[in-house]
């Protein structure tokens, strides 16, 4: 029987023995396991059933020692880290030969992040190692932000689950590459473009999905798919093509006219954007396809934590 707790002694001991070990981070839940062991991280992927192509992040206390794991971090990395780390960011950097290829899908760069969960940080610091920890979903499937998310999804697979309560930003991190001349978002995320060029006192670039051999995690076109078909745009234009008894909703912060009060998920009834955002996995994991037959997604402000959560629509929207 899956088990669940928060014994940070037990999941250590189990990371080190090459287990899997469900973990608790501010952003989603992650599955994770000792990033320099190759059969650990494999079974990473075999239980996620994801694709090898699609790198891993791996996850550390602080920045501490990390030169063992990347080769350098750019004139970008030391203003952002004081500023947003332990957070919802993740850097790309080049690696060093310790970190192995099957983390990194056979890129030269490492994706690095400094969870602000107490608990994981906890847990970080106890082992020897990085983790790497990609939410803890099948892949492709809805992130999930609670502990039990995870056990509905895995059941038996895995053997233990470090509950750490619900998350509290809701969104997966934002991924900025500074391998390169010149800082690039790779993924929105839970901190905002705004956030970061207001740091970096420049503009900095965000590029779209890839469709294969993404340089760092989420970048694929098609991505947490609720299993039920999901429309994201304008809802005055969706509603016009739909039956609305048959329908759900995802809105920002009003209720929508003629669908039923069961089937609507309004993020955000005070109109905050860190709200919706911790909010919107939970919503779309909520729906039932026996109850509906589609599922419309309002188009968010598309500003702050706004661009990430219409990001993650869009994804999701994508059969």
């Amino acid at each position: 029987m899956l088990k669940m707790g928060n014994d940070i002694k037990r999941a250590a001991g189990l990371l080190q023995e090459g287990k899997v070990v469900a973990i608790p981070t501010e952003t989603v839940y992650g599955l994770a396991a000792n990033a320099l062991d190759t059969k650990a991280v494999a079974q990473v992927f075999e239980l996620k059933k994801r694709p090898a192509f699609d790198p891993l992040i791996i996850h550390l206390a602080s920045a501490d020692g990390l030169e063992q794991y990347v080769k350098n971090t750019g004139p970008n990395f030391k203003a952002l880290y004081e500023a947003f780390s332990p957070g919802p960011i993740t850097y790309v950097l080049p690696k060093q030969s310790l970190i192995p290829d099957l983390v990194t899908a056979g890129h030269p760069t490492v994706a690095v992040r400094f969870p602000a969960h107490p608990l994981c940080r906890q847990l970080l610091e106890s082992l020897p190692f990085p983790l790497a920890a990609p939410s803890a979903n099948l892949f492709g499937k809805v992130s999930p932000t609670e502990a039990q998310h995870v056990a509905d999804q895995f059941e038996d697979s895995l053997e233990y689950i470090l509950n750490g309560g619900p998350a509290a930003v809701g969104l997966e991190s934002t991924i900025i590459d500074l391998s390169g001349e010149s800082p690039l978002v790779l993924r929105l995320g839970g901190l905002s473009m705004e956030d970061i060029r207001a740091v970096l006192g420049k503009e900095v670039k965000y590029t779209k999905s890839s469709s294969s051999n993404p340089k760092a995690p989420g970048m694929l076109s098609a991505h947490y798919s609720p299993g039920i078909p999901l429309s994201h745009g304008n809802l005055d234009s969706l509603l016009d093509k739909v039956d609305r008894q048959r329908c759900g909703s995802i809105s920002f912060c009003k209720r929508i006219a003629g669908i039923p009060e069961n089937q609507q998920r309004v993020l955000s009834p005070k109109g905050d954007l860190k709200e919706a955002a911790s909010k919107l996995f939970g919503a779309l994991r909520s729906f039932k396809a026996e109850d509906i037959d589609v599922i419309l997604a309002e188009e968010f402000p598309n500003e702050g934590l706004g661009r990430a959560i219409n990001d993650r629509l869009k994804r999701a929207s994508v059969s």
